[in-house]
């Protein structure tokens, strides 16, 4: 009798999953940064070491219009679908939902049936956004068991609240603004999810209007921008608590809780901590009903001459390490931290999350260090590890250097040249930069990064 199956990208398990055969190719969001009649692309790297074109882009798609500011894609479907409780066991992982920052608009693009030739069906303008969600500026895309979930930074006029919104899987509609009671949640950024726990976590940045022209010292020194986590009822969809880390930690932006569905802990990075430069990791748990945020790793600023530092860092006389990424490998036991003032990369084991072990660091970029690549030795890099993503078995580590063209522009004003890298993951612990892929992208930046078929950061799962 013939059996009808899933998707062969979904897994119940992250175990599972990790099993899965490498990714092939990568997508990355390629920015134009004001080139002229030049627009944001989407692009396809080859990842296939065996492959003539390994470590080269291989194709793209141009976007319709300019000033986008592609952000964090993700995909229609993925394995939460096998999730019992809402079951879209018929979907297919083939369109990435790619949301423009800057214009409001997203790109609904198809990777099927040739990965390298992915082609735009679909363009969400602005207006419609905004008219179905009362947002603006969508910034991250994850796909649920029950819908495509998105974030945005702010309303109508640019200011808050901030939130979540839902798009329907197969016609891509946009259904609505999420939120059914917010409570004291304003700012907005990333967010991420408890399946087991029925429980969702938001984060800080702030509104578009406090960061469309960059860091704003006077927000930021007034300890203005975002400092807190939030807890929501996932079902319910109703805010349910507040756990600020302290105006002094400002930006809290990157979520990454547990793959496991049995536990509820998860990692946040903070940006920077307006005490001393320094940039922070937290940890979010739950016990006994009650969450909490406790910090566990703390990387300290490198002092450094003003000649050498851009004007908005000349006064401090220090690089400020800048975590604007973190990625959790699949078996949650290595958290990858990107600094991307001191251009360093750092791996944390963190089987006892509580208890972290530093296990791997590598230097590329960095404002002052500038530190090169081994395939051009001699070739400065500007720019630093920045959006970062893990491979489904965890040997392999991929990032890119550039981060948002208003923050670009202040803390490397000689312009990012950009690129992307890729590191290999020694099963026990440990980081080595892989010599043969160095992609350059020329006049445009790279920026957000997923792998074919999934990745450490693109899928949730409701078993273990």
């Amino acid at each position: 009798m013939p059996l009808w199956t899933p998707d062969p990208t979904f897994y119940p398990s992250p175990k599972m999953a990790m099993e899965a055969p490498p990714e092939k190719v990568a997508f990355v969001a390629m920015l134009n940064v004001g080139n002229g009649s030049r627009k944001d692309a989407l692009g396809v790297v080859d990842t296939d070491p065996g492959s003539v074109s390994y470590g080269q882009v291989v194709g793209k798609v141009d976007m319709p219009q300019g000033d986008n500011e592609l952000h964090h894609f993700g995909w229609n479907a993925c394995s939460s679908c096998l999730c019992p409780y809402a079951p879209h066991p018929h979907m297919e992982r083939r369109y990435l939902i790619v949301p423009g920052i800057s214009s409001s608009r997203i790109h609904i693009i198809d990777t099927k049936p040739d990965a390298k030739r992915p082609k735009i069906v679909r363009v969400i303008e602005p207006g419609e956004f905004t008219r179905r969600t009362g947002y603006t500026a969508p910034h991250t895309i994850h796909c649920g068991p029950d819908g495509i979930y998105g974030s945005a930074l702010g309303s109508a006029d640019g200011g808050g609240p901030g939130g979540v919104f839902v798009m329907d899987p197969e016609s891509f509609d946009i259904l609505g603004k999420w939120e059914v009671y917010r409570g004291p949640q304003n700012l907005a950024y990333d967010f991420w999810w408890h399946l087991g726990y029925d429980t969702m976590v938001t984060s800080e940045w702030g509104t578009p209007n406090m960061v469309k022209d960059g860091v704003n010292p006077e927000i930021l020194l007034k300890g203005g921008y975002g400092h807190a986590l939030h807890v929501w009822d996932l079902r319910r969809r109703r805010h349910l608590q507040a756990l600020d880390l302290g105006s002094e930690q400002q930006m809290v932006l990157e979520l990454r809780p547990v793959h496991d569905p049995r536990q509820s802990y998860g990692f946040v990075g903070v940006v920077v901590s307006l005490k001393d430069l320094s940039a922070s990791i937290w940890v979010w748990s739950q016990e006994n009903g009650a969450w909490s945020v406790k910090k566990i790793i703390e990387i300290p600023a490198e002092p450094a001459d003003p000649d050498t530092l851009p004007p908005l860092l000349q006064g401090f006389k220090a690089v400020p390490p800048l975590i604007t990424d973190i990625n959790l490998s699949l078996d949650d036991r290595f958290l990858y931290v990107s600094c991307w003032g001191t251009g360093e990369f750092r791996q944390y084991d963190v089987s006892d999350p509580f208890n972290s072990k530093l296990t791997g660091s590598v230097h590329l970029g960095g404002i002052v260090r500038k530190a090169a690549h081994p395939k051009q030795p001699k070739v400065p890099l500007n720019g630093g590890p920045q959006m970062v993503e893990v491979s489904r078995d965890g040997r392999r580590v991929y990032f890119t250097n550039s981060l948002y063209s208003p923050w670009d522009k202040q803390f490397y004003p000689e312009g990012v040249r950009s690129w992307m890298v890729k590191l290999n993951a020694a099963p026990q612990g440990g980081l080595e930069v892989d010599p043969d892929f160095f992609v350059e992208f020329g006049d445009m930046r790279g920026h957000q990064v997923r792998l074919e078929g999934g990745d450490a950061s693109s899928d949730s799962y409701c078993y273990s």
